[in-house]
């Protein structure tokens, strides 16, 4: 039988009642935990199973994406533990400032750049950026988006990789059509 849950209760770091609820219940073994995918956290219907191997429906809006501590109730009266995955995202970066002397080479890169950023549109690899950085989501395997990139080659990008804890979640760009 799948648990469902569709109550949502807070955030066990922002509640101190409820983190004290999970921590009596974790005495008993009287709740379930889950462990999320960050792109599963922003779906409106999410299909997993807990830890102890049951079945889970999650229902909830998609304006907003699940965090790290999240609490639900089921409809079995459960509660429901959220726990985000680690996750790796590729990061670009020209690690070289570039000088005002190469001004036609700058207009190439943002040429190039803007090429890129099509491509990667295209096939719809959710990327965002942050701090000098462009982060491309592992949606397809790394040497994919890897050879994808290189194909490009544009002088001075390096690729390389991140791992995001939890509480590092970076929202990626939405596609629709």
């Amino acid at each position: 039988m799948i648990e469902l849950a569709e109550t949502y209760l807070g955030n066990i770091t922002e509640n101190a009642s409820l983190s004290k609820r999970i921590e009596k219940l974790s005495l008993q073994e009287d709740y379930l935990e889950v462990y999320l995918s960050q792109t599963d956290s922003g779906k409106g219907r999410i299909h997993t199973h807990s830890t102890s191997g049951i079945e889970v429906g999650i229902v909830k809006s998609r304006d907003w994406s699940l965090r790290e501590g999240d609490i639900f109730e089921t409809q079995q009266g459960k509660l429901l533990l959220v726990h985000l995955q680690e996750q790796k995202v590729m990061v670009l970066t020209f690690p070289e400032p570039v000088s005002d002397a190469a001004k036609e080479a700058l207009h190439q890169r943002a040429i190039d750049l803007i090429h890129l950023g099509h491509v990667l549109g295209n096939h719809h690899w959710p990327i965002i950026i942050e701090d000098g950085k462009l982060y491309v989501e592992l949606v397809v395997d790394a040497e994919v988006i890897e050879a994808t990139i290189r194909h490009f080659a544009i002088p001075g990008l390096d690729i390389g990789y991140e791992r995001l804890s939890p509480q590092e979640h970076l929202t990626f760009s939405e596609h629709a059509h």
